[in-house]
């Protein structure tokens, strides 16, 4: 009877034990596909706003990267939905400025989460937002948080020094 007794609780500490591995295994495989599907994003994201804005290659904002429901959040007209409205929105910053140097200080993620510390450069010398060109040089660094969403961007929301912007285009 103790023989058996010894027996019973060996195996339920064995079955114990094998369970635990499996759901520490699986939480493990979950966390290491979420790093990686995080750094695709990032890595694509990097690589599409050095296209778009270095590049001139606005075109670029499409299905491929984009949610057909891509929102810019924030703007002076309010929250701008879809691929062309998002599209219009951003080419004003590569009309504006032929000689635009944009760049990713720093880009860090959480989940579906994406924040980008970025730096603008470039001289006006094109239409911006209906602004006519001032000749003016910018240098200018903000922050967009962005949302991803099924490997493409969702939303974005930029924040930086309008008043510092302005100034620098002789607008203030």
């Amino acid at each position: 009877m103790k023989k058996n007794k010894n027996l019973l609780t060996l195996i339920l500490v064995m079955l114990f034990t094998i369970t635990s591995c499996n759901t520490v295994s699986e939480k493990h495989l979950e966390l290491e596909k979420a790093q990686t599907t995080l750094e695709e994003n990032i890595t694509m994201y990097e690589s599409v706003w050095d296209k778009v804005i270095n590049g001139r290659q606005i075109d670029l904002i499409n299905e491929d990267y984009f949610d057909k429901d891509v929102v810019v959040l924030g703007t002076s007209e309010g929250d701008l939905t879809g691929l062309e409205n998002f599209k219009t929105y951003y080419s004003n910053y590569v009309i504006g400025f032929s000689d635009a140097e944009f760049t990713i200080v720093d880009i860090f993620g959480q989940g579906d989460k994406i924040v980008k510390h970025w730096n603008f450069k470039g001289t006006h010398d094109g239409d911006f937002f209906g602004v006519l060109p001032t000749g003016k040089k910018v240098d200018v660094s903000g922050t967009t948080l962005v949302k991803m969403k099924n490997g493409k961007i969702a939303s974005e929301q930029d924040y930086f020094d309008l008043l510092d912007f302005y100034t620098q285009l002789g607008l203030m």
